[in-house]
């Protein structure tokens, strides 16, 4: 009996996960064009709240972690702080190139690198800023992975 509501609660946590994803936005130093996309990706013309993702304030709040921009040596230790706040299980999207790979700023003197080089990423959305289209397909993918 104990393993079969064992087994429910964790169908109707895999359900409300997938279907309510709660977000924190990060920019560990970019040029702001992916953050502004990400907010466009709120208004009433693209509504990704349709999927139920809803930005909240606090990484211990937060399922998904949005981030955008190259490492800088400023933001690495934040950036760790608020992964490692977030409940489990979590996961992280890279937002724009610099995201993904450093970008335009790779090889400055600030820069650390990329973000998978500080922590995991679970999906890469591309672009230079990647359109608020691109940003649902990508976390429509992430959501699509939990799926059981």
């Amino acid at each position: 009996m104990e393993n079969l509501m064992q087994g429910v609660m964790e169908k109707v946590k895999t359900w409300a996960r997938i279907n309510s994803p709660w977000a924190i936005h990060y920019n560990s130093g970019s040029c702001n064009g992916c953050d502004i996309e990400i907010l466009a990706t709120l208004t009433p013309r693209y509504d990704v709240e349709r999927f139920g993702i809803k930005l909240q304030g606090s990484p211990r709040h937060a399922d998904v972690l949005i981030c955008t921009g190259p490492v800088t040596l400023q933001s690495r230790d934040r950036l760790v702080r608020i992964y490692e706040q977030m409940p489990e299980p979590k996961f992280v999207v890279a937002v724009g190139s610099c995201g993904i790979s450093g970008g335009v700023f790779q090889g400055c003197y600030n820069v650390v690198g990329d973000i998978s080089e500080v922590i995991p990423v679970n999906v890469y959305i591309p672009g230079c800023p990647p359109r608020p289209e691109a940003i649902i397909h990508g976390v429509v993918e992430l959501l699509k992975s939990l799926q059981p």
